[in-house]
């Protein structure tokens, strides 16, 4: 078990499936924004469906709370993406604390980089889940990167948790929007392929 320095306050939790109830521990301060639980859960009810033996994606992973919760549901293998040192402490503390390490990959590193990585690699995600800093312009050209390079598989989803006022549609090819919910500033978008790639 890795220990570190920080002060941490606890808000929130594991929703759902064998590691139901456990807390996640996020910092203080506001550095890292992770998604609430009432979005949170609002997201794993559209998903559900997808989630069951799947590949997930966490990239601009924060806390590491949405791959996390797709683990306990039932993932496969979570892959845990940012590149924030103090980020990846709290992910390593989060994994170790509910007990998930076998199942999670964690690699500091830019997204942008991390996708081209994966494509060189074939590797390719059921979930993708992409929630990063508002108002950084990471959106597009993520989702382009995923899309050019499918690096999303066949029959997989996009989770993308924005600001409101923060663009996301573009002419993509082959994705499109298939689910939106909005929860106070936040918007959910939820992106799958429209056709073959």
């Amino acid at each position: 078990m890795l220990k570190y320095i920080f002060e941490w306050r606890v808000s929130l939790r594991i929703i759902a499936g064998h590691a139901k109830g456990k807390k996640i521990i996020t910092p203080k301060g506001l550095e890292i924004r992770p998604t609430t639980d009432r979005v949170k859960e609002a997201i794993f009810n559209i998903i559900s469906t997808h989630i069951s033996d799947s590949i997930v994606l966490d990239l601009f992973a924060g806390t590491g709370n949405l791959g996390l919760e797709a683990l306990s549901r039932g993932a496969k293998k979570a892959y845990f993406i940012d590149s924030s040192m103090s980020s990846m402490k709290i992910i390593v503390e989060n994994i170790n604390k509910i007990s998930l390490v076998d199942s999670s990959i964690i690699k500091r590193t830019e997204a942008l980089k991390a996708l081209d990585e994966f494509a060189s690699m074939g590797t390719k995600f059921d979930i993708i889940f992409l929630d990063p800093p508002y108002g950084k312009g990471l959106l597009i050209p993520c989702m382009k990167v995923i899309e050019d390079k499918q690096i999303l598989a066949k029959d997989g989803i996009i989770v993308v948790e924005h600001n409101q006022s923060e663009l996301i549609q573009w002419d993509y090819k082959y994705l499109k929007v298939f689910k939106e919910k909005k929860y106070g500033n936040v918007m959910i978008s939820i992106y799958q392929w429209a056709r073959e790639a």
